[in-house]
């Protein structure tokens, strides 16, 4: 039995173009791989039918404090479904919930974790999640802060955007490899490469190559155009908006970048995301 390597986010940041990409790169085929087949490639965190699975119970028969006590059964079965590690996607922070570890270290092999600026996440978070900008930027700051349940899957424990950030940072250095989103977007080859080096992978610069151009946002969106995409929330009109960064010098207002960089100033800093005229 492997591990599991933790495909790690807050919401918003880059998870699904890192699935996207490692899932060319190990198919390796002649077109771009169909994105309504990632789960069959990552396992989705929190998905209620593994809470089922391992106990043979309807899921609405459990307490919120019975559920936070099987996750370690569930990452268990998680890491199980593979002889060699598994890659699960999480937007949790790597906290607690009912005092149980939210990412069970016994089960865990390492992370990639994907940060991106704060001053943008909120953009797409507000139209992912379908509410104003202003309640997005309290969401990002709440440390409490959790997304809403679904039919199908629990929430995330999220907390605030510096705590999911710095609580991942914590992890040890060997066993996880942090991406910025931004580098991702204008130095795909080196950031990628990286990637897929932290991971043992040794692809060719074409293989390499093929991947990147079949997971960029262009070709994700074209996708999602023709056939849709089963992640896009239906509060959204796309789950592929926009791609770009900088989108907030001219969508944010002066409050709206004050609030957050008075927040999460010293993480954003770390990670070069403070707007010019703030130190």
């Amino acid at each position: 039995m492997g591990g599991i390597i933790w495909l790690a986010s807050y919401p918003k940041s880059g998870n699904t173009w890192v699935r996207t990409f490692l899932h060319n790169l190990l198919l390796n085929a002649d077109r771009p791989a169909d994105l309504n087949e990632l789960t069959k490639f990552t396992i989705g965190d929190g998905n209620k039918a593994w809470y089922e699975q391992v106990t043979g119970q309807p899921f609405d028969s459990f307490t919120p404090e019975e559920i936070a006590a099987l996750i370690p059964r569930v990452h268990q079965a998680y890491a199980r479904t593979r002889p060699d590690s598994v890659f699960v996607k999480t937007h949790n922070w790597l906290g607690t919930a009912h005092g149980v570890p939210l990412i069970t270290p016994d089960f865990t092999a390492g992370a990639v974790y994907i940060v991106r600026n704060p001053l943008d996440v909120v953009i797409s978070l507000s139209d992912h999640y379908g509410m104003p900008i202003d309640r997005g930027v309290e969401m990002m700051t709440d440390v409490e802060a959790y997304s809403a349940e679904t039919d199908r899957k629990l929430p995330d424990y999220l907390s605030s955007w510096s705590n999911h950030v710095t609580s991942w940072q914590a992890m040890e250095k060997s066993r996880r490899h942090i991406m910025r989103y931004e580098d991702m977007l204008y130095k795909p080859e080196q950031t990628f490469g990286a990637l897929a080096k932290f991971l043992g992978l040794k692809p060719p610069k074409e293989r390499l190559r093929r991947a990147i151009k079949f997971s960029s946002f262009d070709a994700s969106r074209k996708q999602e155009d023709e056939k849709g995409f089963n992640e896009r929330s239906d509060k959204a009109e796309k789950f592929f908006r926009v791609g770009k960064a900088g989108q907030w010098k001219t969508t944010l207002t002066p409050d709206q970048i004050e609030k957050i960089v008075t927040a999460h100033r010293d993480v954003m800093k770390e990670f070069k995301y403070l707007p010019p005229g703030y130190k």
